[in-house]
């Protein structure tokens, strides 16, 4: 059977599609393609910005698009520096995990792309406060750019999360 959906800019003929309008403005899309593979879309966090999906879910793991400091409503980088951006960032992804049915507890792998390396710290402070324990393993590494001048982009590897009652 094929479905075809139009909320405000979601425009989606695919078979296999279901979508849960929450309420008027937010919408979670569960989309598998004939690899079996779910495609994660959620309008709580920036729709992406290029031929990419925010996240892929398998069987039992979701790998998230890197996420930048976009306001998923403005669709602009947030102010307030490199801080300001990794909450944002580490929210971002928080909201795309939830949607994909896991969340930050379950991430086993990040990778941190910094425009400057000075601002590691700055950054690991804020990455401390969504991860306050086990955290996953970690990458980081300074680049040349990214998107839309932002300072960070993170990210993730994550398990589902179990089933109640398991």
């Amino acid at each position: 059977m094929n479905r075809s959906v139009k909320d405000k800019d979601l425009h989606i003929s695919e078979i296999g599609c279901t979508i849960a309008l929450q309420n008027s403005n937010n919408y979670e899309v569960d989309m598998y393609t004939s690899e079996g593979k779910k495609i994660v879309i959620t309008d709580k966090a920036p729709k992406a910005i290029g031929p990419y999906s925010q996240a892929i879910r398998t069987e039992n793991l979701v790998f998230t698009a890197g996420q930048i400091g976009l306001d998923p409503a403005a669709m602009e980088i947030v102010k307030g520096g490199v801080e300001a951006e990794t909450r944002q960032v580490l929210t971002n992804l928080k909201h795309v995990l939830e949607s994909a049915d896991s969340n930050l507890n379950f991430v086993v792998k990040t990778t941190v792309f910094l425009q400057d390396m000075n601002d590691f710290a700055k950054m690991n402070a804020i990455y401390a406060e969504f991860f306050p324990e086990n955290a996953p393993a970690r990458s980081t590494v300074q680049v040349a750019g990214l998107p839309k001048g932002a300072l960070v982009e993170i990210e993730c590897v994550a398990l589902l999360s179990p089933a109640r009652g398991d």
